[in-house]
């Protein structure tokens, strides 16, 4: 999707609604001596209208934001809106959503870390940490029957793991796991069609997507339960969309290997919780790991925090430490292609739901 064209001396009204340092707003000011920033945080459970005055809400061209989500009716000049996130579910339905603006997302832009905590999750299992844990906890020293028993590491090398959704993240996650020496099978989650001169450029091509991992066997989506059957592992790393709501469901949870260990990295809407608890409760899966839930924060009497077979994270898997040089640097590449009239990266596809 192309830019509009605009007035090349009309000032560019930038509003930024996120607690950032001074230093990354000084990037963006440093685009170009059009750019006007306005800076007004606002967190998650604020009320924007008492934050963000209405006068510049009504003047911004351009947002980075979060939890701003505006219309046509108290934004009449917004013309793009860079997320926060890599997932566009919660505009999903918004005024925002139903306007003509252009929406931009951090989808892809740092895999590393959200791969690397899916591994870390594998390897926990595989070494049985959780156990050795509660074993040092009480300075307990097991015996050698016990350890051998008990404590045996499971042979990655002779297991396989199924990652449903091979966009950056998988292919990341399967990188790692080939060079443990793991067989991988991966589901896509959708057809990966060229990109044509004028078309939206997403994050894949602006920072070089290395292609397919030797090695790994790719299934149609189609071919879900054959995966999961196929699975000592599952890695769930698709966005939430209508075609990927609740799509790891008591039929699918059923496919999977009673040993297996299902890692949720993607987000909670993609697996039905209450067929999952079930399961757990019935002895089914070694495991379930998560960073995402459906309620979020998860409440405090949820069995997910205190079943043994349960490990909880707080969603903060894809965190990383170069966060704001990551995204300061795709912000600001799109704001000169704005300036310019150029094809956005990594545009929110409202059809597809990412």
């Amino acid at each position: 999707m192309t830019t509009p064209a605009r007035s090349a001396l009309a000032p560019l009204h930038v509003l930024v609604t996120l607690d950032f340092p001074e230093s990354f707003l000084d990037r963006v000011r440093a685009v170009d001596p059009r750019v006007v920033l306005d800076h007004h945080p606002v967190a998650e459970h604020e009320d924007p209208a008492g934050v963000v005055p209405a006068h510049v809400l009504a003047r911004a061209e351009v947002m980075y934001t979060s939890a701003v989500l505006p219309g046509p009716d108290t934004a009449p000049s917004l013309r793009w809106a860079q997320l926060d996130t890599s997932g566009i579910d919660h505009v999903r339905g918004t005024s925002l959503w139903h306007s003509d603006c252009v929406i931009t997302t951090l989808g892809g832009v740092s895999p590393a870390p959200l791969a690397e905590w899916i591994i870390m999750m594998v390897l926990a299992h595989a070494h049985h940490l959780r156990t050795t844990e509660r074993l040092a906890a009480t300075h307990t020293w097991p015996s050698r029957e016990y350890r051998w028993n008990s404590l045996m590491p499971r042979n990655l090398r002779a297991s396989t793991i199924g990652i449903v959704g091979y966009g950056r993240i998988g292919k990341e996650v399967a990188r790692i796991c080939r060079a443990l020496g793991m067989d991988v099978v991966a589901l896509r989650r959708g057809g990966s069609a060229p990109v044509e001169a004028g078309s939206p450029v997403r994050t894949e091509e602006r920072f070089g997507d290395s292609g397919d991992v030797e090695g790994v066997t790719e299934l149609p989506a189609s071919q879900l339960h054959d995966l999961l059957a196929r699975s000592d592992y599952v890695a769930l790393t698709v966005p939430l969309t209508p075609q990927t709501e609740g799509m790891i469901g008591a039929s699918e949870i059923a496919a999977m290997k009673p040993t297996a260990v299902l890692v949720n990295g993607s987000r909670g809407g993609v697996v039905d919780e209450a067929a999952l608890l079930a399961a757990l409760d019935q002895g089914h899966l070694d495991l379930v790991a998560s960073d995402v839930f459906d309620a979020e924060p998860l409440p405090v009497d949820h069995p997910f925090w205190s079943h043994e077979r349960s490990v909880v994270t707080p969603h903060v898997a894809g965190f990383a430490p170069d966060y704001l040089d990551v995204v300061g640097t795709l912000f600001t590449d799109n704001l000169r292609r704005y300036l310019a009239a150029s094809p956005l990266l990594n545009v929110a596809d409202r059809e597809r739901g990412y």
